[in-house]
């Protein structure tokens, strides 16, 4: 079953062109039914049933995770059957009936615009680690990318000029991304007076890069964002999504078209987009709330 894994992932990268990060979940999350398969003394695809499917659900949800990361495992592992159907390496799918738990929609976790402006004003631009955490700062909350499109960046998907990046999203699609002023000017001088201060080489053409001059880490840039976060003094959690939810339900909030906000973010469905305007409306709600006398 290891060898079919493989194949699997190999099908994920090579057929589908999923991201790296993508397709590190589809593997862990096989890997852990895979050893649980094991623990029940299952060694051939042939001799899986649903009960093995059911029980190793059941095994998840009595770790006390979330329903969506339950979902998670099961879209996974149906994909995995689905891809052993495909090339004729099973007979029957044991997976193909079986419904995902329902889920919870949480609403994404957003910052005020006084938190953002408090936020973007901690790095210290006498330093070079401060001229290029400004940069990146204010060309997430500018741009709405996520932090894996952030840190991808090169130093040519940037037009300084015209103010626009081009990144690559989910997929390996590839958009392109107004940014205003302010951040096409911070990363301007982050080019100009940080970036040449901490690349060692030449080749190098990674935009963002760390202290030894190579390209910053997804975890570097959450250290980053957490130490700023604290010294501006905001008391909810921030993750390295943060500034990306707050860019579109403020761009919602000052009336800018959902369909635009999509194309920003490079959502594929607009039904994920739709989710920052349920958080528009409530804040609205406690708006009111507070606000009437009579509510």
């Amino acid at each position: 079953m290891d060898d079919m894994l493989k194949d699997f992932i190999y099908f994920l990268a090579v057929e589908k062109g999923l991201a790296k990060n993508t397709l590190e979940s589809y593997e862990r999350d096989l890997r852990g039914f895979l050893l649980y398969l094991k623990n029940e003394s299952v060694s051939t695809t042939k001799d899986i049933r649903r009960s093995h499917i059911m029980g190793y659900l059941a095994h998840l949800r009595s770790k006390k995770l979330a329903n969506s990361t339950v979902s998670r495992n099961l879209a996974s592992i149906r994909s995995f059957f689905n891809f052993l159907m495909q090339e004729r390496r099973i007979e029957e799918n044991p997976a193909g009936d079986l419904e995902s738990p329902r889920q919870e929609k949480k609403l994404p976790k957003v910052i005020s615009m006084k938190e953002i402006d408090s936020l973007l004003k901690q790095p210290d631009e006498l330093k070079v680690s401060g001229i290029r955490d400004k940069a990146m700062l204010e060309l997430l909350y500018a741009t709405g990318i996520r932090v894996t499109e952030l840190i991808d960046l090169g130093v040519n998907d940037v037009n300084t000029e015209s103010g626009y990046i081009r990144c690559t999203g989910k997929g390996s699609k590839e958009r392109i991304v107004p940014v205003g002023a302010m951040a096409i000017q911070k990363v301007k001088n982050y080019i100009e007076e940080g970036r040449s201060k901490l690349v060692k080489d030449l080749k190098e053409q990674s935009l963002f890069v760390n202290q030894h001059g190579r390209r910053l880490t997804r975890q570097g840039f959450w250290k980053i964002i957490k130490k700023y976060a604290r010294q501006a003094q905001i008391q909810k959690e921030i993750t390295p999504h943060t500034l990306r939810h707050s860019f579109a339900t403020h761009l919602l909030e000052n009336g800018a078209d959902l369909r635009s906000v999509q194309e920003m973010l490079g959502h594929a469905d607009i039904s994920t987009t739709q989710i920052y305007t349920q958080v528009s409306k409530s804040k609205l709600r406690d708006v009111y709330e507070r606000a009437h006398p009579r509510a």
